[in-house]
């Protein structure tokens, strides 16, 4: 494990944001942290940083305690905060050049780490630009090239695609991609669950302190998901077949939505293929039918009782 996290605690005088946490990252693999506001999530990321002094437990990076070996471990750590976290008044090519000194970057070594930084995050034509003249999607590829110029070994993201057009989110995404096929291993919390599902192989979803899931997607979903929906349309006598529904074994609930049942039903595919039976012997003929497939913001929704937003 490249991230082993254990019994973490901090609190805010009487208030716990994280509370005795267990949690181990796998090397090379893009892991999601969600969680309603007030969950916990920043404050968890900003504790494995170091950014927060814990009260209790530990944190260990590539196998040495966090607390013992700080310097030598944030030498292989990039972070990208949701804030910009570069110089308005610096062209991009030395924001990035900046960042790589801090690191100790120094001669061709320095600028061929600046060079495939940019070049990483499409910025490479527009490097002698100043950011404000850039987009906000350039702002926020610029500043990931703030945070990688170093080549670190694990990379924090927070929200890094916030307030972004659809096109430049593809990129930071791709871009993410990229980097983690070449060995980086990736935190990552956003609000957009589109995002998690599309780039995470792991997902831990946070409340009020805890983490009260982990898993991969399709584990997390299975894990919640006992019961099948679907939506019916019928040729006519839409409220007459409401109650055929309700009456067969296995249904839980009907609906009727402005002519379309809303069916829920217990997850076993015998239990579809009698209601398809009995509508059918009831004279009842069906115009379409689909079945709801539960996503990530199902589970997050059934776990939480929020809105990944709210």
């Amino acid at each position: 494990m490249v991230i082993e996290v254990s019994k973490l605690l901090k609190k805010y005088k009487e208030t716990i944001a994280v509370n005795e946490v267990d949690l181990n990252i796998r090397e090379g693999e893009i892991f999601g942290l969600l969680g309603p506001n007030g969950a916990g999530k920043s404050t968890m990321m900003n504790a494995l940083l170091g950014l927060v002094k814990i009260n209790r437990g530990t944190v260990k990076m590539f196998g040495k305690d966090f607390s013992k070996h700080e310097r030598e471990i944030k030498r292989h750590v990039g972070y990208v905060p949701q804030d910009f976290a570069f110089f308005e008044t610096l062209s991009a090519i030395d924001n990035v050049t900046y960042w790589g000194k801090i690191y100790g970057l120094r001669g061709d070594e320095l600028d061929k780490s600046v060079k495939e930084a940019l070049e990483i995050n499409g910025l490479w034509d527009r490097r002698k630009g100043k950011p404000s003249t850039f987009s906000g999607g350039m702002k926020r590829r610029l500043n990931i090239a703030c945070a990688i110029v170093h080549k670190p070994r694990i990379l924090f993201m927070d929200e890094p695609t916030v307030g972004v057009d659809p096109q430049s989110r593809n990129n930071i995404l791709e871009s993410i991609k990229d980097m983690n096929q070449n060995g980086v291993t990736v935190i990552y919390t956003t609000h957009y669950m589109e995002e998690i599902e599309a780039i995470c192989e792991r997902v831990a979803i946070m409340d009020f302190g805890k983490i009260i899931a982990l898993g991969t997607i399709e584990e997390l979903i299975e894990s919640i998901s006992k019961e099948n929906r679907l939506s019916m349309e019928l040729d006519a006598d839409t409220d007459a077949a409401v109650s055929v529904v309700e009456n067969t074994n296995g249904v839980v609930s009907c609906n009727n939505d402005n002519g379309t049942l809303q069916i829920q039903l217990k997850k076993d595919g015998m239990i579809l293929t009698s209601l398809l039976e009995k509508l059918s012997l009831k004279g009842f003929k069906i115009k379409s039918i689909t079945m709801e497939k539960p996503n990530l913001e199902t589970v997050f929704l059934q776990l939480t009782g929020k809105k990944i937003r709210d």
